[in-house]
């Protein structure tokens, strides 16, 4: 991922210089696996963790040459050991490195995420009771609809971040898995046990059955996590998006001091760091889809998932890292505003009251039917007039018939449709 759209945090786990750590620290882990089952001196093993060190230029010159990055990582570590030499990697193929490697890199990579998470989730509940009761218009295929709140929107938000969050701790389970199983997942020159030790060390769980490497599926099933993550935060950007246009200017996402909206047009304000996030979420989904295609290998392995995953990982995590930091910035900065969703609410001229209507006359005695051809008829003159509904309704002698001007008047009122909003809010465990 390039720097603009990465973080510290997450652009440490990815590094070479973490990745190679890691690798080394595996290393050594064996060696000492290897020490307790009297197969390797103790000594050596001292002799190892004092001595074993790894130089990032020396291991790329070398890697050009072998074509090969652990076969240069070992060289280069090997270097210095002298007769010990002869113990690093010992009973190993690179996957077991690589992938135990790589289980780690997910792990703390998930942890940063988590952490992400559970921040949007602190900002979304603040916002969500701050806007509880506040009343704006529901929209369904971008029409008017009924009443709602601003509140209900961002409680909505808050309860999907938490299915997320679960989505997310689920995953991260599922990827913090080692192996050190050898060529073909046979353990043919390395004890079972040697691969308990390490895992434990590590902090992950060794694959219960492998091949030359952990199977793919378990990375697609994250990788399809971070992609469902990503499309939530894409959904919450394009509401804002939406309700942002000058024409409807319910909310707006902060605009700096200094800051720019257009080169040619100095009024603009644009919601632009939700239109970068509706962007960065199709990176996600379509690096899934490489994920799964990484499932379908050769036998006991092939490398074809390599060169893939060597960029899906990273660009995934740090991608939705950016997108999670940055739309926590939109919602603690989010500009409300009230009064333009009241304006919004009765720019159709109560025609978001109509369902009221139509159960009204129903409990009068009228068939479905009947009753909502006869509030159709009168809802379709307000479309193309400037005539208030509720008074239509009043002045039709079809409806007048059925329904007193008091009773239309009890029909109209807002707080009928917010009744619900507190045992929603404590539904949602808010």
């Amino acid at each position: 991922m390039i720097t603009r759209y990465s973080r510290p945090q997450m652009s440490s786990v990815w590094d070479e210089e973490f990745k190679f750590h890691t690798m080394l620290k595996i290393e050594i882990l064996v060696l000492e696996a290897f020490a307790k089952q009297g197969k390797v001196p103790y000594q050596a093993v001292t002799r190892i963790k004092q001595k074993a060190r790894f130089n990032l230029r020396e291991i790329k010159k070398i890697e050009e040459k072998t074509q090969h990055d652990v076969v240069a990582f070992v060289t280069n570590v090997a270097k210095n050991l002298g007769s010990d030499a002869k113990y690093l990697h010992m009973g190993l193929t690179s996957s077991d490195i690589l992938d135990t490697a790589l289980g780690v890199q997910l792990k703390e990579a998930s942890d940063i995420l988590e952490e992400g998470l559970n921040k949007l989730l602190k900002v979304l509940k603040a916002k969500a009771l701050k806007y509880k009761n506040t009343p704006c218009v529901g929209r369904t295929h971008g029409v008017h609809a009924e009443p709602t709140t601003f509140g209900l929107k961002l409680a909505l938000w808050y309860d999907e971040v938490r299915r997320n969050l679960v989505r997310l701790r689920l995953a991260r389970e599922e990827v913090s898995t080692g192996k050190l199983s050898g060529a073909v997942g046979t353990y043919s020159n390395i004890d079972p046990k040697i691969e308990v030790y390490v895992c434990n060390k590590l902090g992950l769980k060794p694959a219960k059955i492998s091949t030359q490497i952990i199977q793919r599926d378990i990375y697609a099933v994250f990788m399809a996590r971070l992609a469902i993550i990503g499309s939530s935060l894409e959904k919450f950007a394009t509401e804002i998006r939406h309700l942002q246009r000058t024409e409807v200017l319910e909310v707006e996402e902060p605009f700096g001091k200094g800051q720019k909206g257009s080169s040619a047009m100095p009024h603009k304000r644009n919601p632009v760091i939700c239109e970068r996030i509706c962007g960065l979420s199709r990176i996600l989904r379509g690096n899934a889809l490489t994920a799964m295609e990484n499932i379908a290998l050769w036998h006991e392995r092939d490398i074809s998932h390599s060169s893939a995953e060597r960029i899906i990982f990273p660009d995934s995590t740090l991608a939705l890292d950016y997108m999670l930091y940055k739309f926590i910035q939109v919602v603690e900065g989010l500009n409300v505003y009230p009064q333009n969703m009241m304006v919004n609410l009765v720019k159709t001229k109560g025609l978001i009251f109509s369902q009221r209507v139509l159960l009204a006359l129903m409990d009068k005695g009228l068939s479905r039917t009947k009753a909502y051809d006869l509030v159709q008829r009168c809802a379709m003159r307000i479309w193309n007039n400037n005539q208030d509904f509720e008074k239509a309704l009043a002045s039709d002698k079809a409806v007048a018939k059925y329904l007193s001007a008091g009773e239309l008047e009890k029909i109209f009122r807002l707080d009928y449709y917010l009744r619900n909003v507190d045992k929603i809010f404590r539904k949602v465990g808010l």
